[in-house]
């Protein structure tokens, strides 16, 4: 696949944390904090334990809220309040990432593992608030993470749209092998490649991939734009 691909793209589907902003910011890093903490109150273990066990979660579940839905029988509105109540202000908005965003044609949605709260706050702190259609979180999966099929299902069909005409951007590849297999375009954004069939394109900056895809795909689209990364 090359960049004029794009052409046929009429749904763009993007990932929230470490995806539409940049993982050197350290966001996520205060969540897991908190989820440590969380895990480790919940559990009544030890920090060690808490990350032992998070880990163990992640892996078999695909998220440690599921992991502790379904071990431990945990309501996951409590612990997604705990774990999302962070300092947003590491954030900084991208002026050059919203105008690039806005000028894709056709429909621009939001699928995070996270809540649609927690994701408008993030949205907000990055200066992309309105640019997307649909802001989707887990609780819009009946609880189910990604990568299980059936969140993606679930998510995708409250979407409605054709998988063949849309693309997913994800940090984590194993959220990327279902939209793959569904017939989606897959872009990776990560500091590092990742080799894998099921990846389509990689980037470890959006901002410039996206220039880049409006300058090939769609040169009449291309706005007008601030300093990129200001």
């Amino acid at each position: 696949m090359n960049l004029s691909s794009f052409q046929a793209v009429r749904t763009w589907v993007f990932d929230l944390d470490n995806t539409l902003y940049p993982a050197s910011s350290a966001l996520f890093d205060q969540i897991e904090m908190k989820m440590r903490e969380f895990v480790a109150d919940f559990l009544k273990v030890s920090q060690d334990e808490a990350d032992q066990l998070r880990a163990s979660y992640w892996r078999d579940y695909g998220t440690t809220l599921a992991g502790l839905m379904h071990c431990n029988d945990m309501p996951p509105e409590p612990y997604m309040t705990a774990v999302h109540d962070i300092d947003f202000s590491v954030l900084h908005r991208d002026p050059a990432l919203a105008a690039y965003i806005s000028a894709l044609p056709g429909r621009k949605i939001i699928y995070t593992n996270g809540s649609a709260p927690y994701a408008r706050r993030v949205l907000e702190a990055r200066g992309l608030s309105g640019l997307f259609e649909s802001v989707y979180g887990v609780e819009h999966a009946d609880w189910h993470p990604k990568p299980s099929r059936v969140a993606f299902e679930t998510v995708f069909s409250k979407a409605q749209f054709d998988p063949a005409t849309a693309v997913m951007f994800e940090d984590d590849i194993r959220n990327l092998q279902v939209p793959h297999a569904m017939g989606m375009g897959t872009v990776h954004v990560a500091p590092v490649q990742a080799d894998h069939d099921h990846i389509h394109f990689h980037t470890s900056d959006l901002t410039d991939f996206l220039s880049q895809v409006i300058n090939q795909a769609f040169p009449n689209a291309m706005p007008d734009l601030p300093m990129a990364h200001e």
